[in-house]
């Protein structure tokens, strides 16, 4: 057996016992401290840090049985191993020892030689159970790491639900917000930058995004190059996914100026927004990702691309929903690519109650 330097607590009230003890075990290389009750053993336990516990067993106040039962109730001090060593002889004392949770038992007069033996396995229990705690903490560190980084790509109930084993997520929704947002010009300005640059800057503006997504209780789905995607009343339906929507928006141009004039470029921004019925779910087996698919999808998208710069356009079907609550300006009919002469409006502000 390693005979590994431990820091060793002795528990005895006869000051020759404890004397004695103390200096047998220090010629085996160890650290020794020692206490002359049971309220002192504690409170020396509670404040430094010991490998193992040699314990008598017949002291005044608090004797062995009453410090074991305190020290293995307390989930700070019961990985400390303990040794009993008491003139107490008889089984029934070794027995109900062993069930209070001491690691073993040796009688007074001890054996040098069995004493070491006794001392190195109840050290190698410790190093083993610390190596055993740290493996655990060290578990429970990468598994909440990797809930992080589970939660930064999916909605945290999606999430959820592929940790309680769901192999295929695909759900239907009736009636979602979608939000397009594309920088315009932007392949311009980036031949300018660095790439740390042009990465530095695009992190500036969509953390931006990810904090007013958050801060409206909105579901990012995906950045594709310079443009954002998010959408309202999913995975959780919520009845007032277009105002949360629009609102985001609205501080998405307010952002967006107060960059370019901190960064000192020529930013602008193009916003489309749609309303209706989705198809969402994960994809992938290695990478995940949550998408959404569906003709409510590709207009938000065309209301983006077809848009003004520096403009909110939206849907005839999401101002009906806002017409009440927002000001608009009516852009008149358009030609959307892909789906034909469409009624459009421009989102300007929330309506002065």
């Amino acid at each position: 057996m390693k005979n590994d330097r431990g820091n060793l607590l002795i528990v005895d009230d006869n000051h020759v016992n404890r004397h004695l003890l103390a200096r047998r075990v220090r010629r085996q290389g160890h650290l020794v401290d020692s206490a002359s009750d049971g309220f002192e053993a504690l409170e020396m336990m509670r404040t430094q840090e010991f490998d193992l516990v040699l314990l008598d067993i017949m002291m005044p106040e608090m004797n062995g049985y009453q410090v074991l039962e305190i020290l293995k109730a307390d989930p700070e001090l019961r990985h400390i191993p303990v040794i009993i060593i008491s003139a107490v002889d008889d089984l029934e004392s070794v027995v109900r020892c062993i069930e209070l949770g001491a690691e073993d038992y040796l009688y007074k007069p001890f054996n040098p030689v069995l004493l070491k033996a006794r001392i190195n396995a109840g050290l190698e229990k410790k190093r083993l159970r610390d190596q055993e705690k740290a493996y655990i903490k060290r578990l429970a560190e990468e598994q909440e790491k990797s809930e992080k980084l589970l939660l930064n790509i999916l909605p945290a109930l999606i999430a959820e639900r592929l940790k309680k084993g769901e192999k295929t997520i695909a759900d239907s929704f009736s009636n979602v917000t979608v939000l397009f947002a594309d920088l315009v010009g932007f392949t311009k300005i980036s031949a300018n930058l660095s790439p740390a640059e042009l990465v530095e800057l695009l992190n500036t503006i969509f953390s931006c995004f990810d904090d007013l997504a958050e801060k409206y209780g909105l579901e990012k789905i995906k950045t594709i190059g310079d443009a954002y995607m998010v959408v309202g009343g999913l995975p959780t339906p919520r009845e007032d996914h277009p105002e949360a929507i629009a609102e985001m928006a609205l501080e998405i141009l307010h952002q967006i100026q107060e960059i370019s004039e901190k960064q000192g470029k020529s930013l602008q921004i193009r916003v489309g927004i749609n309303t209706g019925p989705v198809e969402a779910g994960v994809i992938g087996t290695k990478k995940f990702a949550y998408d959404l698919w569906g003709d409510t999808v590709n207009t938000a998208s065309r209301m983006e691309a077809d848009g003004i710069p520096g403009m909110i356009q939206v849907s005839e079907d999401t101002y009906n929903c806002l017409a009440d609550k927002y000001t608009f300006q009516e852009r008149g009919i358009i030609d959307i690519k892909g789906k034909g002469k469409m009624r459009t409006y421009l989102l300007m502000g929330r309506r002065k109650k």
